[in-house]
């Protein structure tokens, strides 16, 4: 039964992830976090959120990309090592804060403000993003805010911003995998874990990519915030409770 609920969790995830670029780890961990500690379902994530940014983050604009992130993903991998002991630690305060997380990304979702930053402004706010973003994976497993947003405020194409985010959070599952293994919350049955939910996470992306062109994503993004929103509460509750 257990096997069965990951594999749901991880084809939503995934599916997620193939129509609109992002939501394996927010739905994946989030759900799994009202079954166990934090840790453990992040440790679930990391062959499903690697394989998928790995497809994710191929395509023409990488260079480019590359030579404007660099400085926000390199931030990421210290700040991540610098908070894992909140996540490695479980408790009601590495619930509370992923349930923080989630608000705050479904929050922006959901408003979606029309952001554009200048090409000085994304420069100097690079690092500062990038160490908030690992800080925010570090203590949580999700990697979300204020990466995502940042990157959506560069002014790039559709395309070019759904492969900046899978080289987003490429950088963050490698940064986070070696955090937690550094702390010893990898074991081998989590691997054997996350092994198994590769190939339901897979089939998701598959799936929402081909159902891309069919449903609005304007229109899934609205229901995906708002279940996050929700999610993001209950788990904020937990953790304060």
């Amino acid at each position: 039964m257990d096997l069965l609920l990951t594999s749901a969790v991880f084809l939503l995830a995934g599916a997620a992830k193939g129509l609109i670029g992002l939501g394996l780890p927010t739905i994946s961990i989030g759900l799994l976090a009202l079954l166990m500690p934090p840790a453990e379902a992040a440790a679930l994530l990391l062959l499903p959120s690697l394989a998928t940014n790995i497809m994710q983050a191929r395509g023409p604009d990488l260079p480019v990309l590359l030579r404007r992130c660099w400085p926000m993903l390199l931030a990421i991998v210290p700040a991540t090592f610098a908070a894992i002991p909140l996540l490695a630690g479980g408790g009601r305060l590495a619930l509370g804060l992923l349930g923080a997380a989630l608000l705050a990304y479904a929050a922006w979702g959901l408003v979606a403000p029309p952001l554009r930053l200048s090409a000085r402004a994304a420069r100097l706010s690079a690092v500062p993003v990038g160490l908030a973003g690992g800080l925010v994976t570090g203590a949580t497993g999700v990697f979300v805010m204020p990466v995502v947003p940042w990157l959506g405020a560069l002014g790039l194409g559709r395309d070019a911003l759904v492969q900046a985010l899978g080289l987003a959070f490429l950088v963050a599952t490698v940064a986070l995998g070696a955090a937690l293994a550094w702390q010893g919350a990898v074991t081998p049955v989590n691997a054997a874990g996350s092994l198994l939910a590769l190939p339901p996470a897979l089939a998701g992306q598959w799936a929402g990519a081909r159902l891309r062109e069919r449903i609005p994503p304007a229109t899934f993004r609205r229901i995906f915030f708002a279940a996050l929103l929700a999610l993001g509460a209950q788990l904020a509750w937990r953790g304060l409770a």
